[in-house]
């Protein structure tokens, strides 16, 4: 890139970034936050492990079902503004299953939050490569480390929660109330759709008709395989927020107060790997480093499974968020790039194909163990690592400075 096709970077576009990692941080540490608290939430729900696969799938089934209007809903209303009202109001749902009842409620209301955080997926992923664009250089890795850095915090944050005797409903509730003022914060910080940070904006046609869906077939080759990465990719996480505190108190007897722990192992590595993900992509291409992530994540966890102990468990989850940690910001980024298809659809149907892993895996994982034993199921993770080794070749082997994008100048105020 030369220096005149630079992109100028202003305070107000460096207030974004900082607005729309903000944003990543609580969708990061909302869900994870209840983390600790889903034994205690199973024992009083009075579920089996399949029972209560079933019952967590519901969110990612409310993603599937309504998480394809994402597109329509970001185009109508921009990223910042859908992103910040949808997060908003998931905190006060996930509240509520937190404090449900009866199991139908809990299940309802999760459904519900898998709705609303399809719609903040999409939304906040658009916000960030559009922030990207304006830039002129990769922060995708980097904004989905704040994802990580707040599941890892959330999962503290229900640990104390924990530590400090809190029932669930103050927790949840007090919790509500943080991520509500870090919606607002965020909102105020990044840039809204007059800006032109919405692709709709920036290129209204992107090569794609405006009426009517058809997808040429080579993009929908492409969107294929960049969703089984993704699913690839999820799986791990997907175990570690499902299945992880309840392996620990399980099946390694560990204090319900630190049980939440292995999810923090994960997501501290997973920040980690993503706040390096930028330069090593960069240096090495998304290929390798999703291929050596795949490997790390199939062998780390492998071990920790065939040898069960505390230790070894949170080496092995933490060796999985390290190896697929910028498998999904790959899959995102290269979503938005697809030629045919109009503004926010590659992201929506990535964000699609990752909810459609975590409604068949939770079942999946909890069926087995019922059948076998929880570290049987928890197999599916280094079976996942193997699945991104050999499903690397479709990602882009281009490394990001070789893309070189058109100029655009990003506004002073």
């Amino acid at each position: 890139m030369t220096a005149a096709e630079r992109v100028i970077e202003t305070p107000r576009l460096r207030r974004a970034r900082i607005g729309v990692g903000l944003l990543f941080l609580a969708n990061g540490a909302m869900l994870a936050n209840i983390v600790p608290r889903l034994p205690e939430i199973k024992a009083n729900l009075d579920l089996s492990y399949t029972g209560f696969g079933v019952a967590w799938a519901f969110g990612a089934f409310g993603g599937i079902t309504l998480g394809l209007l994402s597109a329509t809903m970001l185009r109508r209303f921009g990223s910042a503004r859908l992103a910040t009202l949808t997060l908003a109001i998931q905190a006060f749902v996930i509240w509520g299953a937190g404090v449900s009842p009866v199991v139908a409620v809990f299940a309802v209301l999760l459904f519900l939050n898998g709705a609303l955080d399809a719609n903040t997926d999409v939304a906040q992923n658009a916000q960030g490569m559009g922030v990207q664009r304006r830039m002129g250089r990769s922060i995708i890795n980097g904004l989905h480390a704040m994802w990580s850095l707040g599941a890892a915090l959330g999962g503290l944050l229900g640990g104390a929660a924990l530590a400090l005797n809190l029932s669930v409903g103050v927790h949840l509730g007090l919790s509500a109330v943080l991520f509500l003022g870090m919606a607002v914060a965020a909102r105020l910080l990044m840039l809204g759709p007059a800006t032109g940070v919405d692709r709709e904006e920036v290129e209204p046609a992107h090569d794609a008709p405006r009426h009517g869906f058809r997808m040429p077939r080579a993009a929908a080759i492409v969107m294929v395989m960049l969703g089984l990465v993704a699913i690839a990719g999820a799986v791990a996480e997907d175990a570690a927020i499902t299945w992880s505190s309840i392996y620990m108190a399980d099946d390694l007897r560990v204090d319900a107060r630190l049980a939440g722990f292995a999810l923090v192992s994960l997501m501290a590595m997973h920040f980690v790997g993503r706040l390096m993900g930028d330069t090593l992509v960069d240096r090495w291409g998304n290929r390798a480093v999703a291929r050596a992530g795949g490997a790390l994540t199939s062998v780390g966890m492998g071990i920790a499974l065939a040898w069960p102990t505390i230790p070894g468990t949170l080496i092995g989850f933490a060796a999985a968020g390290l190896g697929v940690a910028t498998t999904i910001p790959a899959a995102f980024a290269a979503s938005d790039d697809v030629p045919g298809l109009r503004p926010g659809t590659g992201i929506t149907m990535v964000s699609w194909a990752l909810r459609l892993s975590f409604l068949v895996g939770p079942p999946v994982v909890g069926a087995i163990a019922d059948a076998t034993s929880l570290r049987v199921g928890l197999l599916v993770v280094p079976v996942a690592g193997m699945a991104v080794v050999l499903l690397a070749g479709s990602l882009t082997g281009r490394r990001p400075h070789d893309d070189n994008p058109p100029a655009i100048i990003a506004p002073a105020h």
